[in-house]
């Protein structure tokens, strides 16, 4: 029960310390909150409304399933651009409409990440890489900043990808409304600056460290308020968010329209993946600073179960929010309540702030997505990942090309697609390398990256992988091509300290190379055989058929295949004396 319900585990302990921690750090993310659950709902293509009630049920139910004690669960930015580029075909064509689709794919998600997480399937989120979801991120922020350029200049323009956004903003540029951008622009200006100016100001003239932080992030609302009240009071001729419904969100169903289920499975599936590896990165981040743990597949029951929330309380997908889940962190929050007083917050928010939000310009909230998406975009990352890894630079790129240019749904799926092929195609070619002893010592290591001995007549190989069916042909085309540049060789010794699980493919392999090796009059062994695979050997004809010997150290297989030589390596002096007396 303490592992289904980790609020048994702390809620026993909870005392007023903590209390006064959770209510001070619910009241700094509730301001945050709600210009954002405004702003992403409409990213999503949805009523404003919409993001407060996503805001309410899924923070609650966490609090209950959550094993992170400072992730704040809520609408995103990058779930929400999936959200509305999942939806806006669905409505196109008259399949559901806009509410009706982010319910069914917010109770879809929720269904998919429960059953994931009651399977214990957690682990295969390590499946994406991060070069690709770091590229899939930074192409999102670039494509849902560009998508909040014409509300921020009162212009009716939407668009899937890059090239279709700029074209069309291209086209109604001459329509921009002066009023729209007279707003929109200094609020965004505003924003800016407060991210890295506001706090140090607040210092230098002698603000609490802390209560300038909470200033600092308090930046938006701020902008909303003025924003708000000028509209209102000036009468300014610009689009606003307009009535927005009061109350606590009803009880709702999703359409259970079978083609319209099948028609979001995969955006569903996507949105589960992405939104997963999201929390857990943010969630393992954060208790690692306090030394706590998370459980990655009660996360996704969690998560699941918030999901599910959001979308029977009438709201949209939802995740944990990295730049939200900081703040949290960083306000003192101590257990998960903090995110059930976040909840409670936003549930007063709907019922007596909405009625102040009439005159609230679309421009502010334009303004307040851009900044907030911005510091998602990473484009040095590219260079950093080019000095590490060719393969993993060229899969960023595609992946954020490919989301850019032909949308979210494709540049992700060609992500994880990448991702896969990437890791099979490693797995494939595993790290050989051929050793020799190190002069004085009983070590051995590359003789391309070391001043190493060789024993004449025999062949040294490390196999730095565990071997099964997709590499056993590497290997033993790695080893045939030794055996072709040596043809003097009478041993192959494998070394397999590095191999830590065999499958039946790689050991018809062996028994295959076993036998060539024997009628060549080449002798084949092995060295540092750990146990689990040596349990295999044991059951297969491989250990009755090899024509060698299986060794518990490779020293021990080199004094006993060239004694001379190695014995000799223990004096640097004498190797290669000794090497060049057993060659003749």
């Amino acid at each position: 029960m303490r592992r289904l319900f980790p609020i048994l585990d702390w809620g026993p302990q909870y005392d007023r310390a903590a209390l006064g921690n959770d209510l001070l750090a619910a009241l700094i993310v509730t301001i945050m909150l709600i210009p954002q659950s405004l702003a992403y709902a409409m990213l999503a293509g949805l009523p404003p409304e919409v993001g407060l009630y996503a805001s309410i049920a899924p923070l609650v139910l966490y609090a209950l399933f959550g094993t992170s004690r400072t992730l704040a669960v809520g609408p995103v930015a990058v779930i929400s651009l999936m959200t509305a580029a999942a939806i806006a075909p669905l409505v196109a064509t008259g399949m559901a409409d806009q509410l009706g689709a982010a319910v069914a794919l917010a109770v879809l998600s929720g269904l998919i990440l429960l059953a994931m997480g009651l399977l214990r399937l957690g682990f295969i989120a390590n499946f994406i890489s991060h070069p690709v979801i770091s590229g899939f991120i930074t192409a999102s922020g670039l494509l849902i900043a560009a998508g909040q350029f014409p509300a921020l200049a009162g212009l009716s323009v939407r668009g899937e990808t890059l090239p279709h956004l700029i074209g069309a903003i291209w086209q109604k540029a001459p329509e921009a409304s002066l009023t729209t951008l007279g707003v929109g622009l200094p609020v965004l200006a505003f924003l800016v600056w407060t991210r890295s100016h506001l706090r140090p100001l607040l210092l230098k003239v002698g603000v609490a460290p802390r209560l300038a932080g909470v200033l600092s992030r308090a930046a938006p609302v701020l902008a909303v308020v003025a924003t708000t009240l000028a509209s209102w009071g000036l009468q300014l001729d610009l689009p606003v968010v307009g009535d927005i419904p009061r109350g606590l969100p009803l009880p709702t169903l999703p359409p259970l329209d079978p083609a319209l289920w099948q028609a979001i499975l995969l955006p569903a599936a996507l949105i589960s993946l992405v939104g997963y590896v999201e929390t857990i990165s943010v969630a393992q981040t954060l208790a690692a600073k306090r030394r706590q743990r998370i459980d990655p597949d009660q996360e996704l029951v969690a998560l699941g179960i918030a999901n599910l929330g959001a979308g029977f309380s009438g709201g949209f997908p939802v995740t944990g929010g990295f730049a939200r889940s900081v703040v949290n962190f960083d306000a003192g929050a101590e257990t998960p309540a903090a995110g059930a007083f976040t909840a409670a917050g936003m549930a007063l928010a709907t019922l007596f702030l909405t009625p102040l939000l009439y005159h609230l310009p679309k421009a502010t909230l334009a303004a307040t997505i851009i900044v907030a998406v911005l510091s998602l975009v990473d484009l040095s990352a590219l260079r950093r990942v080019a000095q590490i890894s060719r393969s993993d630079f060229l899969a960023m790129l595609a992946t954020i090309l490919l989301t850019l240019i032909a949308g979210v749904e494709a540049g992700i799926s060609a992500g994880v697609i990448l991702s896969i092929l990437l890791h099979l195609w490693r797995s494939s070619r595993p790290h050989v390398a051929v050793v020799g002893q190190v002069p004085g010592t009983e070590h051995f290591r590359n003789v391309a990256r070391h001043h190493v001995i060789t024993a004449p007549g025999v062949l040294s190989l490390r196999i730095d992988e565990s071997l099964y069916f997709p590499n056993a042909r590497f290997l033993e085309d790695r080893l045939l091509a030794a055996l072709a540049e040596e043809p003097g060789l009478r041993h192959v010794v494998l070394i397999c300290a590095a191999v830590n699980a065999i499958d039946t493919s790689a050991l018809e392999t062996l028994e295959a190379l076993n036998a060539r090796l024997r009628d060549g009059g080449v002798t084949l062994h092995l060295s540092e055989v750990k146990g689990p695979v040596m349990d295999r050997l044991l059951r297969s004809h491989l250990r009755t058929e090899l024509s060698g010997q299986v060794f518990l150290t490779h020293y021990d297989a080199m004094m006993a295949l060239a004694p001379e030589v190695t014995r000799a390596c223990h004096d640097a002096a004498r190797c290669e004396t000794a090497r060049a007396r057993a060659a003749r």
